[in-house]
């Protein structure tokens, strides 16, 4: 089976502690890693949670604050050093292009990878060529230009063996009715592909980073399986999260109900609270499903399809 589950590599906000790293989020996707804000120290991160680097094919930035983007420069250099037969993107917001430049250039290193910037100027599709999946931006509210992610596998149809053997379709007609939706029976009749199948919905994932409530936030939560999503305070300082730009554990968890989330994977949180039962119990207040409060290396599996 694919392996689709998110590597947890770093949950602090603004600054590590003794137990949390840098924020960093690797999500691998049938064999391809999305690696989402990757924070200082995500190059050491990946080797405690076994990932190579030369698994990253895309690095989504949500914002240049550093917590989100300073183990940039790292992760591309290890990245080069390790060669992998393949290029890796990177998206980020088009006004941090001078961030950017300087991350990936913070040092001397030799270039053997082919990596492709992908600044992005406005929410929308984002240019995925050739992945199993599309992605998706949209602007979330910060002070500063910042865009959360979603990836969504394409609807596809399940072969249905018993009505396959009831209609004769077996061997090299199965392959044909995959690639042309229709196929001659031995019988002589017409078989069509949903005669035979069920819809297979895809599967989906979002990365929702510092923000405030704002329509951003709703369109990438909307129905998917997985969210990964800040929770960088507690409603008691509700105030303060408005102000910095950020979100409750509350907020974040009425916006997955709402969404219809089946994962909720609360994240990014503040060094003032040293024990997390304050989010969760906040959060089960409006979540009932599968609730997940990240700890670094902690891997999380992408739920089975629906």
């Amino acid at each position: 089976m694919s392996q689709r589950e998110l590597v947890v590599l770093g949950t602090a906000s603004q600054v590590p502690t003794r137990t949390r790293n840098h924020n960093g989020y690797l999500l691998l996707w049938d064999g391809e890693g999305l690696l989402f804000d990757p924070g200082e120290g995500t190059q050491r991160q990946l080797l405690y949670a076994g990932v190579s680097a030369s698994a990253v094919r895309r690095v989504c930035v949500t914002h240049f604050h550093g917590d989100h983007c300073l183990g940039l420069p790292g992760v591309i250099q290890r990245i080069n050093l390790d060669r992998p037969p393949h290029p890796f993107s990177v998206h980020y917001p088009a006004s941090g292009q001078h961030f950017f430049e300087r991350l990936r250039h913070a040092s001397v290193f030799h270039e053997t990878v082919e990596l492709r910037p992908e600044p992005i100027t406005g929410p929308g599709e984002l240019a995925a060529p050739g992945a199993p999946y599309s992605l998706r931006a949209a602007r979330l509210s910060h002070p500063v230009e910042s865009f959360g992610y979603r990836l969504t596998e394409p609807d596809g149809r399940r072969l249905l063996p018993e009505r396959l053997a009831a209609r004769g379709i077996r061997g090299p007609l199965v392959g044909e009715l995959q690639r042309h939706g229709t196929v001659t029976a031995p019988d002589g009749s017409t078989v069509a592909l949903a005669e035979v199948s069920e819809e297979r919905p895809g599967q989906s994932a979002a990365f929702v980073m510092d923000t405030r409530l704002c329509d951003g936030v709703a369109e990438l939560a909307a129905g998917v399986d997985l969210l990964v999503i800040e929770a960088t305070f507690l409603e008691a300082d509700a105030e303060l999260a408005q102000a910095h730009g950020h979100l409750t554990a509350g907020q974040a968890a009425r916006v997955a109900a709402e969404a219809g989330v089946r994962t909720l994977v609360l994240a990014h949180f503040s060094q003032r609270y040293p024990d997390l039962e304050g989010h969760r119990a906040e959060a089960r207040r409006h979540f009932d499903g599968d609730l997940v409060l990240a700890e670094d290396l902690l891997r999380v599996p992408v739920p089975r399809r629906r």
